[in-house]
């Protein structure tokens, strides 16, 4: 039977069939949306809870634990951490990749209402949600600035107008307000001043919040006409509360400027952001999990411009950074890697054919084949991106396969004087189940990864179906089109090359050949030496597989730096912000770097006034002489000069593993219900992990050197003098928290009355005994009648991980270092110690995912063996000879690996699908030799020695076509430059590697197996 006669029979049907397969493809290709990845996100949340004041402890106690404990009650929590701060609470919530993040989010939100039943009552505001995670990098930076007006009228621009704007686009998860400098009104009281005027704190309180309100006041309906009530309850700015009469004594008012300084400010004076040293606003937007980030730019940019229309002209608005700009100049990187790749191809064809003619009927199968795989990719809801086009660049090489298989055949019969159709009826029914065996098999090789689950499978779920889709469009092509071409464009008689360069080339090919005869000769007849070979390439491959230095996502470079930086936590805001300026000075002079964005202060950027960070914004690849990671490197030890601060320089990674944000890349958490258990080891083992050779840039979460005044209530004096103890915290909050104490409405948003101590006094804590209460008797009370003061430390920070309490030590990698290195031992680290069985210990993030993957690794690769190995059994009914033909997977192994620690790269996932793939492309040689050797023995009943020997001969052509043209096809994979090229290049290299090897090998090792197995067989059935 001849699967392709219908088709070369019916060249109109076959045309147009393949029109329509073209047409389809381009009208997908326009369509297909373009992204960075897959969408690998996990459905991620973050709650944010406040209560300003708050120490860290009291904000897990009491504001964290009761919605973690609600939240556990969710289905499909992958992951719950929280970090509690002061004032602070954010937790974040990951979900399994199956969960839809809407209704997750409905879920939460369930949660957060039956807990804020448990909440403290003088929360300023319910906890809120974001479907966002805050481990990922934003995706645009915007920076406004103004020499002429002040920064909290930018400020009205940036966070009111244009954030609130930009929110409300689909795609994106919030608008972070680094330096924010929101207006209010800051009063400022003097205790002593105060206290002679016989006033307390909390009095001062309630006459600000009752002396300017917004209340309703309704209307006088008359017979003929209604009119509304107006009043004018509010106070709009500082020098309205000047004036403010907050008590009588002696019948004189006591105004508030008489005790306070009262001026126009900002909500928080302990934040500020700077953009190449010049102070600004920034806006950081976040997409939100599953989002198409160009999408999302796309649209933001399209209000820019009549946004800056509506800007005073004062203000300047910049962006800092576009992440879509790195994608796009990325997946044009590889779409010109796969015009390359095209082009290599077919020249090696032409190379081999000689004839422009000839050379276009393979060459037909490329873009068919392409376009094609467009079309189903549009009706999958796939996107173009580097995975999916990194896969189609892969099979470049490996759809022309089929079709040239089936072209050498039938020229091969129109060389020995057949008519074209003629040849093209005979080889294609040669070849034709030849064809789909190497094209089911190949496909088959992916079927394991599509079964993967977690990050993994989701990320190369595309970039498997895609392949698959091509190969097997591949394979439609070369049954039908191909041989249907050749019966029509080959010409009647074979011309003799007239060409020197032709005549060269069939020079050469001969060369090869009758070597190859020879040598295939001298290996036949010394079988045990060639089967030993077989054994010593298996042996390297387990022993080369586990001396390869292990990984998992190779280090990109986005064109982006990010740094966290940290000093002393007694360290002031004044100080904070002089240093931070060092750090960003010395930075922004490296050559290689065109911005900087620095921020310090709480809220925004940072979570406390002793931290800050800077996002450092690179120059265009070809404009730089150091990649992102070389740059790193620089800058460490020029930074490590700056005493009193701690610089953590990352390269922001494409795919963020967790929802947890850290000053380092990788994540180590210690788990245990004994809190001074858990802060002990976890010091024990910070220390011992900072000093593994391959590690650097160890810190923790866990700071236990924040000062702090504790003051010891005599709860039995405070009762006979009539003071209670809410009253006490209340005016320690009025004093030092920063107390709300009135809003301002306006048209256009809400502003803060803030009060607090003058900040001479909040410096001090003698300050404290200044600070008076009012008694149910009338008199004041001073603080220190009924409490004492003791100086100590606490935590700046508390975390939990699930609902129990946490600490997660950060790591990152020394140059040249591998992650397995370093996880291996953190392990043997562990083992030493001989920790409590009370102390849980993981790694979390990418670090988790690699150890994940590492085990999965194996069985994925003997999993693949095995998917091959049933269908190729199925194919050809044998039990034995699927194993001739995966002979050659060692050498493809040993090539892999060897070529991957020649470059200096180590076995990370695109190394690894590489060798996946090395195990479809490497058999279809054997599969090329196996089958004519099983139909000649079977047609001429010769000896199973003359079959291989003769399918060898007969097979060499294609095989060096196909190989070379897979090489060619992979290549610039291999050599790859420009955006994305550090993903890419590891599997380039692992392929070619493998192909090479494992085609000088596998010319004489399967014929030499295939003999040992047709012995075995015959003295089977003896």
């Amino acid at each position: 039977m001849n699967i392709c006669k219908p088709f070369i029979e019916r060249p109109v049907m076959t045309t147009l069939v393949m029109i329509a397969m073209l047409l389809f493809g381009i009208l997908g290709y326009k369509k297909l949306s373009v992204s960075d990845l897959p969408n690998v996100d996990f459905p991620t949340i973050q709650v944010s809870a406040s209560l300003p004041g708050a120490s860290p402890e009291t904000m897990a106690n009491s504001i964290a634990t009761p919605l973690e404990r609600q939240f556990s009650t969710i289905a499909g929590i992958d992951s719950m951490t929280s970090s509690s701060t002061l004032g602070k609470v954010s937790i974040t919530l990951q979900f399994s990749l199956e969960r839809d993040i809407d209704k997750a989010a409905s879920d939460v939100s369930a949660a957060i209402s039956v807990a804020s039943r448990q909440l403290p009552r003088d929360m300023p505001s319910q906890p809120t949600y974001k479907k966002v995670n805050p481990a990922e990098s934003p995706i645009l930076y915007l920076a406004l600035s103004s020499t002429t007006l002040p920064l909290s009228e930018v400020n009205t621009y940036g966070e009111t107008f244009l954030a609130q704007r930009i929110s409300t686009i689909s795609g994106v998860a919030q608008v972070d307000v680094y330096g924010s400098q929101k207006y209010a009104v800051r009063i400022e009281l003097d205790p002593n001043l105060l206290a002679a005027r016989n006033i307390s704190i909390e009095e001062v309180s309630e006459a600000i919040s009752h002396s300017s309100v917004n209340l309703p006041t309704g209307s006088i309906t008359g017979a003929a006409q209604s009119f509304l009530i107006q009043a004018q309850g509010q106070l709009l700015d500082a020098n309205a509360y000047r004036n403010l009469i907050v008590a009588y004594r002696n019948g004189a008012p006591i105004r508030l400027q008489e005790f306070a300084n009262v001026y126009d400010s900002v909500e928080n004076t302990k934040a500020a952001s700077w953009f190449n040293n010049k102070r600004a606003i920034i806006l950081a937007i976040q997409r939100q999990p599953g989002s198409n980030t160009i999408a999302v730019v796309d649209h933001i940019k399209m209000i820019l411009p009549q946004f800056e229309l509506e800007l005073p002209k004062g203000v300047k608005l910049e962006t800092v950074y576009d992440r879509s700009i790195s994608i796009r100049n990325s997946v044009n990187e590889v779409k010109f890697t796969l015009i390359i790749a095209a082009l290599l191809v077919v020249l090696v064809i032409f190379v081999f054919l000689r004839s422009i003619r000839i050379t276009l009927i393979p060459s037909l199968a490329l873009p068919l084949s392409l376009f094609g795989t467009f079309a189903l990719m549009y009706y999958l809801d796939y996107s173009l991106n580097n995975l999916t086009l990194l896969s189609l660049t892969l099979v470049v090489g490996f759809v022309i396969d089929d079709a040239i298989v089936m072209l050498e055949n039938i020229v091969r019969h129109w060389e020995r004087g057949q008519s074209p159709f003629q040849a093209a009826m005979s080889g294609s029914k040669e070849v034709g189940f030849t064809i789909v065996s190497m094209t089911i098999s190949l496909a088959a090789v992916f079927i394991p990864v599509l079964f993967m689950g977690g990050i993994i499978g989701r990320l190369f779920h595309e970039f498997s179906v895609t392949i698959c889709i091509a190969i097997l469009f591949s394979g439609i092509v070369s049954l039908t089109l191909t041989p249907m071409l050749c019966a029509r464009l080959l010409p009647d008689k074979h011309k003799q090359l007239d060409l020197p360069w032709m005549m060269w080339s069939e020079d050469v090919f001969r060369a090869m050949s009758a070597w190859y005869e020879k040598t295939l000769k001298l290996a036949l007849s010394h079988h045990k030496f060639i089967f030993g070979m077989f054994v010593v390439t298996f042996v390297l491959t387990i022993v080369l597989y586990a001396m390869t230095p292990k990984g998992f996502l190779p280090s990109e470079d986005t064109g982006q730096l990010f740094a966290f930086t940290e000093t002393d936590p007694s360290t002031s805001f004044t100080a904070m912000s002089s240093i931070q300026q060092k750090v960003a000075d010395i930075v922004s002079k490296h050559p290689d770097i065109s911005g900087v964005v620095s921020s310090v202060g709480a809220g925004g950027a940072s979570g406390a006034s002793n931290s800050g960070r800077l996002f450092i914004r690179l120059k265009p690849e070809h404009e730089r002489t150091m990649s992102a990671d070389e740059i790193i490197y620089a800058l460490r030890p020029e930074l490590a000069k700056i005493p009193g601060i701690h610089i953590y320089l990352q390269n922001t990674p494409s795919i963020r593993v967790g929802g947890q944000s850290s000053k380092s890349p990788y994540q180590f958490t210690l788990q245990d219900g004994n809190i001074a258990e858990l802060n002990y080891w976890a010091e024990v083992l910070r220390h011992k992990i900072a000093a593994l050779p391959s590690i650097t840039d160890v810190t923790s979460d866990l700071q236990f050197t924040g000062p702090q005044v504790q003051l010891q209530i005599d709860r039995d004096k405070a009762a006979a003098l009539g003071i209670t103890v809410e009253q006490l915290e209340g005016t320690l909050y009025s004093a030092f928290g920063g107390k709300q104490v009135g809003t301002m409405y306006t048209p256009i948003d809400t502003y803060k009355v803030m009060m607090e101590l003058k900040p001479e006094y909040q410096n001090d804590q003698n300050a404290l005994s200044k600070l008076y209460m009012r008694s149910s008797n009338g008199s004041l009370v001073p603080l220190a009648a009924i409490a004492a003061l003791k100086q100590g430390t606490g935590p700046s920070s508390v975390a939990h991980q699930g609902q129990l309490p946490s600490v997660t030590i950060s790591f990152a990698l020394k140059p040249g270092v591998s992650l397995g290195q370093a996880v291996d031992e953190i392990e043997a680290l562990k083992t030493t110690l001989q920790l409590p069985k009370t102390l849980t210990t993981n790694f979390q993030g990418t670090a988790q995912a690699f150890k994940s993957s590492l085990q999965g690794f194996g069985w994925l690769l003997l999993i693949a063996i095995i998917v091959v190995y049933l269908v190729l059994g199925i194919l050809y009914e044998s039990f034995i000879h699927p194993l001739t033909i995966l002979s050659g997977l060692p050498s493809a192994g040993v090539g892999a690996l060897i070529m991957l620690l020649i470059f200096g790269y180590d076995l990370n996932l695109y190394s690894f699908i590489g060798i996946i793939m090395l195990i479809g492309i490497v058999k279809k040689n054997a599969i090329m030799m196996v089958d004519f050797a099983l139909n000649e023995k079977r047609k001429k009943n010769i000896s199973s020695y003359e079959a291989i020997y003769q399918a060898c001969m007969v097979r060499f052509r294609p095989i060096m076509m196909t190989t070379m043209a897979a090489v060619m096809g992979t290549l610039p994979i291999a050599l790859a430059f420009g955006a994305g090229a550090e993903a890419r290049r590891p599997l380039g290299l692992a392929v070619v590697g493998g192909l090479v090897l494992s085609q000088l090998l596998t010319l004489y090792i399967t014929p030499v197996i295939y003999l040992y197995f047709e012995r075995l067989t015959r003295s089977t059935k003896n």
